[in-house]
């Protein structure tokens, strides 16, 4: 009898550590990119229980079969976080947080610009709006989140970077040119998505207008691949594990290009992709694969 009680117990024990075990990296972060570029923007960062989506550009038709077709659902987004007004970033917000009752946060000239916007419909519900302020740290579930300036022709533009227990994840997308946080930002991070918009030369020699050429190149645009390379390559420390270049033009740029300049530039100061960090290139229409954020 003692003896069938002790077998007991070393089964329970035994049960309960191979829960554990098995059940130890529930709470890992994971992301998972739905759209990038001026076809739509949308990002997703998630655990067990908490899910935060960046920017919403993509409609809420498409975001639907995209959660379906990794498993997943609309109801794990807890909270959306706008980087600015545009209608690549903005266009499904409201859907999307009126019908599942979402605080969408952003600065106040952001809120502003997206009740402007005529791409924005509906309109958020005033219970959903919520204020972020540049440099100030926000707290969401086990997220610590913090917006800085980044410079574009929108109302205003941030970035954000997302602290997750030891995990630190920034984002900077329509980026007209760099700033000195951008480094600070970006020295910190472990996994970062950085705008690789276009090439230089392919702006210049391509079809637009010089009025849309000198926007794009200008100090309000957008990161070419040559600033998010020499970027980089200032700033980037053994901290980092993958970089994704984010945002590519369709007409102005090329994912193999984008992906080759930053690889050279970095090469040219001892540091190789693929063997250092990860660099992958983001799709404009098809989303990622789910990647499960680890501190290195």
């Amino acid at each position: 009898m003692v003896r069938q009680k002790g077998r007991k117990e070393i089964f329970a024990r035994s049960f309960m550590f191979s829960y554990i075990c098995i059940n130890k990296n529930t709470d890992m972060l994971k992301f998972i990119c739905l759209g990038s570029g001026s076809s739509g923007n949308s990002y997703f960062l998630f655990s067990e229980n908490y899910g935060i989506l960046i920017d919403a550009g993509i409609g809420i038709r498409t975001l639907k079969k995209h959660f379906h077709t990794y498993g997943l659902s609309l109801k794990q987004i807890k909270a959306v976080l706008i980087t600015h007004d545009h209608a690549d970033h903005i266009k499904a917000v409201g859907s999307l947080a009126n019908e599942y009752g979402l605080p969408v946060y952003a600065t106040e000239l952001v809120h502003d610009g997206i009740k402007r916007n005529y791409c924005a419909n509906p309109k958020l519900k005033a219970e959903n709006i919520h204020f972020l302020e540049k440099g100030q740290t926000l707290k969401l579930d086990r997220f610590e989140i913090t917006p800085f300036d980044v410079p574009h022709d929108s109302t205003d533009n941030v970035g954000y970077s997302l602290q997750y227990g030891e995990v630190n994840f920034c984002l900077i997308t329509d980026a007209g040119h760099v700033t000195e946080q951008f480094g600070g930002y970006i020295a910190r991070a472990n996994y970062l998505v950085l705008e690789a918009n276009h090439d230089e030369d392919m702006l210049m020699m391509g079809p637009y207008p010089a009025y849309l050429k000198g926007r794009i190149s200008g100090d309000y645009g957008h990161l070419s691949n040559k600033a998010a390379a020499q970027l980089l390559a200032e700033h980037i420390t053994d901290r980092l594990r993958h970089v994704w270049l984010c945002h590519i033009s369709e007409e102005n740029n090329h994912p193999e290009l984008a992906r080759k300049t930053v690889d050279t530039c970095l090469r040219s100061v001892g540091i190789v992709a693929g063997k250092d960090f990860e660099l992958e290139v983001l799709k404009r229409r098809i989303p990622s694969e789910i990647y499960e954020l680890e501190k290195k």
